[in-house]
Order: structure tokens, then sequence, then C-alpha cells
């Protein structure tokens, strides 16, 4: 409701505005209302409150004080134990965190993987060729800071990845034996080995890591690669055609001890069951779920805004976000813990409580953007200008604009009684053990509890009228709510699910006692609007406006609650799954998933849903970009629009292009490139292990940690090679850093080498589990492994090409020398190839999908979100097909990551600019809150009234054109991101329509009110068939007519429009002034960023 001429103004910062007068507001007491006590189903007036103090503040304020504060000694002394013991609580405490004994329990794996080098006996198990220091390696990469379900899976996955380098390693030296010896084609054999195993064969683990997009697939990715290059590249046994098992022995049993040990100590070390950890999220998850509730309800009721921003309302929605990204983690590996205990069941169940809450915090999304758009309103009455804009006469034209900018700018235009709103307090000394039934005219103005609409003199008194309405009933609800969401009934796995019987029965009577209320204030509300019709068309407008933005929140909070219920039945179905203590292990019955092919059953029509579901989008999947449907017509529509040849040359011709661009865009998906690029790299790199003139170098220099820490290093995206090159680089210099220390102070003794690489490995993996950056801790361990173990393992003579490197008296530090300088050559190589084969910029990539996401909201608000219910009148439907919601938010969430990856490309025309595409991706953030407020809006409404059906028809026009306008912005500023062009000072602003479509229906209201039904339709049945001879097709009916339905149009004379009718329209268009200020604000960035073109610019060069 904000014109274009006012947000301007408001934009510049509102300096041309006068000062308006200091007033106090008259803050009134909120009287009790029956509240539903979920435990019992009691009813009663007890006073409670929805604020949580231990929220506002931090309960301890210890911290540490400084010794230079005491004035003598005596208080020196003080400050120094008091800093002390606090310095020990704090260490105490981090012990007993999951993350340090986490940390713990790596070092001490850590410990026990090195023994493979330092202690004999299981050095004499792994057989006399080196390679020992693989075991400690393997022991870093599936570290046993996870829970159990995490242990199983990087179990399975260190298997697959040993099992897949055996199989590559024992081909090629099968291929060596066949062509270089029998056949005696020694060049040959070298050049299948280079391009089918290496180049193949690490292409596609290449392709793998790329694919999945897991973090443990990518540590087995590493672990695969190991195996091969050291097979393949290193050992001698493909270089001279003879085959050997003892490598491949070795490696079965290094990853036998590994994961041993990694196993052993996950599982009798402070075990963690993800189990466990799933029930633990899911229970901070609803207490914080009922925190954010309290403190939303609290701050509508409070009229303050301040409350979402203030400290209390940060934490427990920081506590929530953190709390759900943890639950899902935990949901992921628990699955893998039920599998392998058969129960599958409780899983799903599980599942489905943690998809409920995800709905839950959903719904709270879009109860606090309904709050948000209350504030926006009131704000600008209190903001509002000192002059009132003149009325609309009964001849003003309400298309044009000037009337559009005195409609939307009433709430700026009206009185200046009110500077603030008198928002409600709760008593300060309000106890839940008090009874109290104070009567309302103790509590409330007078002017609040006359219906009169006299006494509403300003927007903001309808807003006050609701709150003295609704606000008891409003404070009830939430409260019963709060109260069940702070008794979570989850316990430990295969304990009983606590819920208490009541809770269903409370919660119906709440909501029952809710809706009572809710209908008696909003009919309260537009009764009161009506008596007021003596207001200019604007004022009257805004009026109405308000009250539908009272209606909105309250409908959004009725949302919430219908979510509670379902949230109730799923803990329901999970009780009772959970007591039936059935195992199944169904996954091991694979025959059963196996499907054939079979004639598929034609479907009744009137089963299939109006809107197709939308397929989930990979959690991990990395957005795509372009679609494909848009690259398959961009490449086909040249042979479509020629003319078709009738020759059989022309049909080849035809045919044969279209299969080869068909094949070049397979190899041109981004996966594919990816796979051939790492193939490519990796056999460039590895081919000096075979030409005889460079191979004494390739193994001097040690040239296959090189090549490791090239597939390390190619990442999908520059951005992200240059972050991992740089945390390999850094962490190698620390590792060898490392290594020359512990080996000056051990002088190569075992057990102080043992000792002092713990030390290490515990630093390493306090940066790894604790401070959460596991690359950077993982380069540092590898560095140390590759340089101090293997150094030790020389002196016990093992079977090495060594003596370059001092044999059984190692040169230490020309061991570490030539691993630094291995890894520094396979860096730089890897960020070559990643620059110059087919380079994918997480910059580019970043604003495709920024384009894409943009292009694909456009089309969806296209549809119309009321014409849907035109369309479906027999049942409840959304204009958002199931799962499109949550393939946006996923799609958001993913291009979040490639922001982050895109800060940290170089480029010569400077730095990515990453705080304004943050603020970018926020308003993309809120206009996808605003598409699922609307989403609930038209899928919980239920059937139209006859007065809704005639509004929505008789505003079809104006819908459409809403509807059209704001899929042209979401277009252009698309086209602006991927293109990187400025914009013009053309854009067509949405507001505009948005202002018609109100005024739309306010000439409604005038020429069809209830009032003047005994009056006779004076232009009654006359809109739709005069939009119809004026050329202005009903674009709901069209869609009718195309779908195969007949649309019933009403004659408008006929029909008794209420006030309520009239509040599916607000709501929309309140969403759609949501919407359109998200816009603008996108709008502005992009001209920061890109500038804007005038009509001066000269293009033509």
């Amino acid at each position: 409701m904000t014109s274009d001429h006012i947000t301007s103004n408001t934009a510049a910062g509102g300096a041309s505005r006068l000062p308006r007068p200091a007033r106090v507001p008259a803050r009134s007491k909120l009287r009790n209302g029956t509240w539903v006590v979920p435990g019992t189903g009691e009813r009663t007036r007890r006073q409670f409150t929805l604020r949580y103090p231990h929220l506002d503040g931090p309960s301890d304020d210890d911290a540490m004080r400084s010794l230079t504060e005491g004035s003598t000694v005596k208080e020196k002394v003080r400050n120094a134990w008091h800093n002390t013991r606090l310095a020990g609580n704090n260490l105490w405490s981090w012990v007993n965190s999951p993350k340090g004994r986490g940390t713990i329990k790596c070092s001490i794996a850590y410990l026990l993987a090195s023994m493979g080098t330092f202690w004999h006996p299981a050095a004499a198990f792994l057989g006399p060729m080196d390679g020992k220091h693989i075991v400690a390696t393997i022991s870093v990469y599936f570290h046993p800071a996870r829970s159990a379900g995490s242990q199983i899976e990087a179990v399975a996955i260190a298997v697959v990845a040993v099992c897949y380098a055996m199989f590559i390693g024992t081909l090629s030296m099968a291929t060596s034996v066949l062509f270089g010896s029998v056949l005696d084609m020694v060049e040959l054999s070298y050049a299948l080995v280079l391009i089918i195993f290496i180049g193949g064969g690490l292409g596609f683990v290449g392709w793998v890591k790329q694919k999945l997009n897991n973090p443990l697939v990518s540590v087995g990715a590493s672990i695969a690669s190991i195996g091969i290059i050291t097979i393949v590249t290193k050992e001698n046994s493909v270089h001279t055609g003879v085959f050997t098992n003892q490598k491949i022995i070795q490696s079965l049993k290094i990853l036998l001890m590994a994961t041993t040990i990694s196993t052993l100590t996950n599982l009798l070390v402070w075990p963690v069951s993800a189990r466990l950890a799933l029930r633990k999220s899911m229970r901070n998850a609803s207490t914080s779920l009922g925190e954010m509730l309290s403190m939303i309800a609290s701050g509508f009721l409070s009229g303050a805004e301040e409350d979402f921003s203030s400290n209390a309302f940060t934490k427990a929605s920081s506590a929530y976000n953190s709390t759900l990204t943890q639950m899902n983690k935990n949901a992921r590996e628990s699955k893998y813990e039920y599998y392998f205990l058969g129960q599958e069941q409780i899983y799903r169940h599980d599942k489905a409580v943690v998809k409920s809450m995800e709905n839950l915090a959903q719904s709270l999304g879009g109860l606090r953007s309904a709050a948000n758009t209350q504030f926006e309103l009131l704000k600008e009455v209190s903001n509002g200008l000192m002059t009132a804009s003149p009325a609309a006469s009964p001849s003003t034209n309400v298309f044009s604009p000037v009337f559009g900018r005195s409609l939307s700018a009433t709430l700026k235009s009206g009185s200046t009684r009110f500077g603030s709103l008198g928002a409600i307090d709760e008593a300060p000394d309000e106890r839940s053990d008090r009874e109290d039934e104070p009567t309302p005219t103790q509590e409330m103005p007078f002017a609040m509890l006359s219906p009169s609409g006299s006494s509403l003199r300003t927007p903001s008194d309808i807003f006050e009228l609701f709150i003295a309405r609704l606000g008891p009933s409003m404070k009830s609800l939430v409260h019963t709510m709060a109260e069940m969401l702070k008794e979570p009934p989850f316990g430990d796995p295969g304990s009983p699910v606590t819920i208490n019987e009541q809770f269903q029965q409370s919660l119906g009577d709440a909501i029952s006692l809710y809706n009572q209320a809710r209908g008696d204030a909003l009919e309260e509300i537009y009764k009161t609007i009506e008596l007021g019709r003596t207001r200019s068309e604007s004022v009257q407008a805004d009026f109405e406006e308000v009250a539908a933005a009272c209606g909105h929140f309250s409908f959004s909070l009725l949302s919430f609650a219908d979510e509670m219920q379902t949230y109730l039945d799923t803990l329901d179905d999970l009780r009772d799954v959970t007591e039936q203590k059935r195992k199944t292990w169904e996954w091991l019955m694979f025959w059963r998933h196996i499907k054939f092919p079979s004639k598929e059953k034609k479907a009744d029509v009137e089963q299939l849903s109006l809107l197709k579901p939308v397929k989930r989008m990979r959690q991990s999947k990395l957005p795509q970009g372009i679609p494909e449907a848009m690259k398959n017509r961009r490449g086909t529509f040249s042979w479509d629009a020629a003319p078709q040849g009738e020759g059989i040359w022309d049909h080849v011709v035809r045919a044969t292009s279209r299969n080869l661009l068909k094949f070049f865009k397979f190899l041109a998906r981004d996966d594919i490139r990816f796979g051939l690029k790492v193939g490519i790299g990796a056999t460039l790199y590895a081919m000096f292990a075979f030409i005889p003139q460079t191979r004494p170098v390739y193994a001097h220099w040690r040239g296959e940690w090189g090549l490791l820490s090239f597939m390390i290093v190619c990442s999908m995206t520059v951005g992200a090679s240059n972050a991992t090159g740089l945390a390999r680089f850094t962490g190698t210099i620390m590792g060898a850093a490392f290594v020359l220390v512990n080996w000056w102070i051990s002088n190569g003794n075992a057990v102080a080498l043992a000792f002092l690489g713990w030390a290490v490995a515990f630093g390493a993996f306090y940066i790894m589990v604790d401070r959460g950056n596991a690359p950077f801790g993982r380069f540092i361990l590898l560095s140390y492994n590759v340089s101090s173990l293997y150094a030790y393992s020389l002196t016990q003579e093992v079977d090495d090409d060594d003596e370059d490197e001092g044999g059984i008296h190692p040169i230490i530090g020309s061991i570490a020398y030539h691993r630094v300088v291995a890894v520094s050559v396979g860096i730089v190589w890897g960020l070559i190839i990643c620059r110059l084969i087919w380079p994918m910029p997480a910059r580019q990539k970043f604003k495709e999908g920024l384009a894409v996401l943009y292009l694909q909201m456009g089309l969806i608000w296209k549809r119309g979100p009321l014409a849907i219910l035109l369309r479906n009148e027999t049942a409840t439907t959304s204009y958002m097909r199931m799962g499109e919601q949550a393939a946006m938010q996923r799609y958001a969430a993913q291009l979040q990551t490639l922001r982050v990856a895109a800060k940290n490309e170089y480029e010569l025309r400077g730095p990515f600019p990453f705080q304004e595409y943050g603020r970018v991706m926020a308003s993309t953030q809120r206009a996808l809150d605003a598409f699922h407020a609307m989403s609930l809006v038209t899928q919980k409404h239920g059937r139209l009234s006859a007065g809704e059906k005639a509004l929505l028809y008789y505003t079809a026009e104006e819908r459409a054109q809403l509807c059209a306008r704001i899929c042209h912005v979401f277009q252009v500023l698309a086209s602006s991101v991927m293109l990187e062009y400025p914009l013009t000072d053309a854009i067509p602003s949405v507001m505009v329509i948005r202002d018609k479509l109100l005024g739309k229906i306010f000439r409604f209201r005038k020429e069809h009110s209830h009032t003047l039904k005994n009056e006779g339709p004076q232009d009654g049945g006359k809109a739709p068939s005069t939009a119809a001879t004026n050329g202005h097709a009903d674009a709901d009916a069209e869609a009718e007519v195309r779908s195969g339905i007949k649309a019933k149009v009403p004659i408008l004379g006929d029909v008794i429009v209420e006030e309520p009718d009239y509040a599916l329209l607000y709501a929309y268009a309140l969403v759609t002034g949501q919407l359109a200020k998200e816009l603008k604000v996108v709008e502005e960035e992009i001209e920061n960023l890109f500038g804007r073109l005038n009509e001066d610019a000269l293009l033509l060069q």
C-alpha cells in the first residue's frame, strides 16, 4: 500500500517529513482469557505470561578479570584465583562436551593407528612393504568422532573405496602383463594403463565425488585415489609387467586394521548413538519452537516490532536453526542404526516427526511474516505525513495514478493523533497461581468497548480493537500450544513415547474457543467499519486493509494450530510403532525392491491432482543453473523452424545432426565434464611415471603425493578449488614443520615420536572437530604422516627404493622437503586444470542458479494464487505443487553454498560482491516466505462463498495483470543478474497494479454492496458483460474453458456480499505488497551492482 513516490521518499531517509508530535501511548493491560490446561483439559482464567526471562541475557556473567583491576595485592591474587578456577571449569566443561570428547577420541584412535608403524608386531602383520602409515591416514579420514550410524556409513564407504582401488590395480597389472610381457608391446601397455586405469579410473572417482556431493564420499574418493595412485604409478609391478598380489594383500590388511581401530574407539570410548542424538535434538527443537511461538505472539500483542530483534528472540531463533541442522543430520545418520537393528518402521516415523517439525517452523515463519505485515502498516501510520491527502470525490477516476497514490498513502495521510500504537502490556506481577476475572471496563479504554464506527479515527484504532477483542483468546491458544511444545514426549529409542492423552482434546478445545472469539472479533471489526461509511474512500480503504492484516495474522495462527494437530497425530503414530517393537530387516530382502516393467493402468481422471507433485531435490545436489528443457529447446529450434525436406539426404542430415547434438550435450553436462577434466589432468600428470626419462624424477620427488593433491584440490567450482588448495598448502607446511621439530626432539625414538604425534593429532583434531575446519586439520595430519611415520618405517628396513632419502638413516629434512614440493606441484596443477579445462566458476553457477530461481518464482506466481480456487471448487488446493516450496527452499540454500564458494574466486575485475548478494538472498528468502504464506491461505481456505466468487470474477482482469506484472519483474531481474547488465529506469511498478486492484474492490463495494441490494442492482450484472464487451476477457473463465469446465459467472446484482468475503482478496493484496517490497530491495541491490541506464545513454558505438 505504498506508492512509488512515497517509497522513494522513504528510501531517501524521509528527510522531508514533518516532525510528529510526541505522544505517550495509552498502554492497557490485557484482560484474562479462558485457556485450556494441556495436561488436564481444564479451562481456567489464571494469569500467565508469554515471556521467557531466561532468554533475555546470559545467566552467568562470570568472565576473566584483568589482573590490573585490583588495587591491592590481595585483590590481584583473588582475581588470579578467579581466572584459574574459571579456566578450570571451562576446560572441564569442554572435556565433557560432545566436541571435547570427540577430539579426545580421535587423538586416541590416531595413537593406536600409528602403532601400525611404531609397534613391531603390528608392523610385521602388515608385511615388509612400505605404506604402513596409511593406517593412520585412514583413521584421520574416517575418524571416530561420529555417531554409530555415521560410523557404519564410514566403514561401508571405506570398504567400497579400497575394493575399487584393488580392482583397478588388479586390472592394470593384468593389462601390463598381457601387453607388456606376453605380447611385448610395452608402450601400448603404458598407454592403456594411463588412459583407462588412470584417466578412466580416477575420472570415475571424480565423477562420483561430484555427483553425490557428500563429505564422507569425498573422503572415500581420497582413499580410493591413494590406493590407485600407489599401485599403478609407484609400485614397479605395472612398469615391469609382473603380476603380484603383495600390495593388494597389504592394502586389505591396512583397511582391516584402520577400520577396526576406528570402530572400536567409536563404540567403546564415549559412544554416541545417532538415535539418541536425534531424540535429543527433537526435544530441543520442540522447546525452541514453543519459545519462538510465544515471543512472536507476545510481540504482536504488545505492538512492539523491537521484540523480533531482541536478544531473547535472536537467541531462540539461532538455537532452533542450529538444532534443525543437527536434527536433519542425526536423522540421516540414525537411518543406518535403525536399519542395522531392523527397526525401519521406527525410523520412518521419526522422519515423519522431523518433517512435521519443519512444517511447524514454516508455519511459524508465515506467522512472523503476518506480524511483520501488520507492523509495516502501523509504521506507516506513525511515520505518516502531517497533512492529509484530499479525499477522493465521487467523480474520481479509481484507476488513475492520482487515486492509486492517494489510496495507498492513506496511512500516511491520516490523523496525527497516534504517534505510536498503544500496545497492550502484561502485568509485571503476573502469577500463574492467581485467579482473576477482572471486568473489561477496568482494563480497556471506553472507546475500545464501543462498537460505534465514529470512535475509530485512525486505522491503528482497528488494531487496538482487534487486540482488545481477540487478544485474550489468542494469548490463551498460544500458551496452550507452547506448553505442549515445552513437554516433548521423546524418550530414548526403544523406550515408550509418553504422550499425554489429553493433548489432542485440549488442543481441539483451545482451537474451538479461539475460532469462536476470532469469528466474533472479525465480525465486530467489519461491522464497525461498515458503520463508518461517511469516511473518504481512501481512509476507508486503509481501515479495511488493517482489518485484513489482523485477520491474516489470526488465520496464520490458526494454520499453526492445524499443523500442531498434525504434529500430535504423527506422535501418536510413532508411539504405536514403538510399542509394537517389531524387527523386520526388510532392507535385506532386496528382491522385493526390484520393480519389473508392467503395463500401466489408466488412472481415474477424477483422482488426478490438478498440479503434479514435484520431485524432491536431493539435499546435497548443487543447482544446475539453466535447466535441460531450456537448453534442449535452444539447440533444436533451428531444426524445427527449417523446412522439412522430402529427400533421404535431408532426413539423414537432420537425424545425424540431432543425434550428434544429443551426444555432445551429454558430454557437456557438468558432472560428465568434471569427470573428464579429472581424468585428463590425472593422465597428463601420471604420464611422467611411465616415460623412462622422467620416471626417476617422478620417483625422487614423490610424484604420487602430488597426484593425490591434484585429486583432492580438483573441485566442481573454481572457488572451491582455490579454498581447498590454500588449506592443503598451509596444512602441508605446518605438518612438515611439526615433523622437523618432533624428529629433532625425539631423535627417531619410537615412544617419543608416538607421544609427540599424539600431541600434533590432538591439535589437528581440535581444528577438525571443535572448530569445524575439517580439511585444514586433515591436511596437517596427512603431511605429518607421510613424513614422520614414513621416515620411521625406513629405519625398520622396509622394501622401498629409498636410498635418495637416507635409507635406514633417514634424512628427515629431505623427506619433508620432497613432500612439500610434491604437494605444491599437485596443488598448482589442480588449479591450472580447473582454470583451463572447462572452468566452472562458482560466480557463474550462482548467477545462473539465482536467475533460474527468479524465473521459477515468476512462473509459479503467474498461475494465479486465487485463480486456482475458482478452477477447483470441490477440494482445497494450492497454486503451488506438492513439494515445490521445499524444492525452492532447498535450491536457495544451495545457492548460499555457491555464494560462499564464489567468495574464494579471484578475478582481475575484483572480488565477488559477497555482502551485496547476501542481502539479495535474504530478500529472496523473505519472498519465498510470502509464497508459502499465500499457499497456506489458498490451501486451507475451504470452499468459496458466493460473495468471494463474485469478487474474484469481478477482479479477474486486475489479478491477472498483477500476476503478469510480478512475473515480468522477476524475468527482468533474472535477466539482469544473468547477464550482469544494468537495469533501466522503466521497470514497471507492481504497486500501481496493486492499487488498481484495490480500486476495483472499492468500486465493487460501492456498486454491489449488500446494503443496496433492496434498491435493485444499478450496475449489477453489468460489470462482467462490460468487461467482455470491452475486450477484457475473464482470465479465470478462460482458464476453465481451456480445461473443459464451463465457468459459471454469477450475476453480481443477485449476490449478497458480506464483509468477511473481502478478507481473502485483502490477504492477497497484503502478501503481494510484501512481495513487491522485496522485489524493490533486490532491484536496488542490482542497481548498486550494475548501475542503471537512462534515456541519455549512448549504446551504439
